[in-house]
């Protein structure tokens, strides 16, 4: 399995607690806070600012409850909505994803992802009238009972080699040049994972896969998804072509090829966060996985 940098949550997000007021009141004089304001995370010496309950926000914001640590303490992020005043660091989770902890991981990716649910959803999609945050914030209800809850939307993301244990990448005409990455895409209504990873290939790429061997998955919210990560084999790599509309060019790699490509500056792998690119290392294999490490990622 894949070892992935996103999925990693250490706390216990106790949900029987959040239909519990008085519980939460408690937990809440003694909890840690964190703070969010417009896709960026209050920041510290290079980790998440922490905050007590009499520093909340003095503006409008919600209260989202998180979960507790080992040793009992609630952890809370307030998600603000008028600007900070004052010196504050703001960095956004991309940017600190490589150096935060892994129980700091976790809670920014769960944070983010109710935050940013939570903007995108101000009014009932049944009666338009505006919604209230209950339930230490994992329910939206409309004052005519209509109740909406976080959603996670699934996506696939796939590694398609050949019988040669070469790698089959795509580029997106929106990208840099240079910058490329595995196949992805939405798993639709009624359709399986691995439907859905046959599908995607064939329309990106043009090639039928077999064998698929399911890898791990990961929280991606940005806004609110969860990749969940394959490995295919298509026995017809000389048919593979970009779709021309959303890949506009495609190529196979060996290991000394990819090593050639990014050493010179023509090629550009994900960012060490992702699930792309430890799809990618894994291939390239533990042993030589510096040759990857140092080099340049987009975001």
């Amino acid at each position: 399995m894949l070892h992935l940098p996103l999925a990693r949550a250490q706390l216990d997000r106790k949900a029987e607690l959040r239909t519990d007021p008085l519980a939460l009141q408690q937990l809440e004089s003694n909890g840690i806070f964190y703070k969010f304001y417009d896709g960026n995370f209050f920041t510290a010496d290079g980790g998440l600012a922490k905050f007590a309950f009499d520093q909340k926000p003095t503006g409008e914001h919600e209260t989202f409850f998180l979960g507790v640590d080992d040793s009992g303490v609630g952890h809370f992020l307030w998600s603000q909505k008028d600007a900070p005043s004052g010196d504050v660091q703001l960095a956004s989770l991309r940017q600190i994803a490589g150096a935060i902890s892994a129980t700091e991981i976790g809670i920014a990716v769960q944070g983010q992802g109710l935050a940013l649910w939570h903007g995108s959803h101000p009014r009932c999609a049944r009666c338009g009238r505006e919604t209230k945050s209950f339930d230490g914030g994992y329910l939206r209800r409309c004052d005519e009972g209509h109740q909406h809850h976080p959603r996670t939307d699934p996506a696939v993301i796939v590694l398609v080699k050949d019988r040669q244990d070469r790698i089959l990448l795509g580029h997106q005409g929106s990208w840099d040049e240079g910058r490329f990455s595995t196949f992805a895409g939405f798993v639709e209504p009624g359709e399986s994972f691995e439907a859905a990873v046959i599908r995607e290939v064939q329309e990106e790429a043009g090639v039928g896969v077999t064998e698929l061997v399911y890898l791990g998955s990961q929280p991606w919210p940005f806004p609110a998804s969860v990749m969940i990560a394959f490995e295919a084999i298509t026995d017809d790599p000389e048919r593979a072509r970009a779709d021309g509309s959303e890949i506009t060019e495609i190529g196979w790699w060996s290991r000394d090829s990819i090593k050639a490509d990014i050493d010179s500056g023509r090629l550009r792998l994900p960012p060490f966060v992702s699930v792309a690119r430890a799809m990618i290392n894994r291939w390239y294999g533990p042993s030589h996985r510096e040759d990857l490490r140092s080099k340049d990622s987009w975001r």
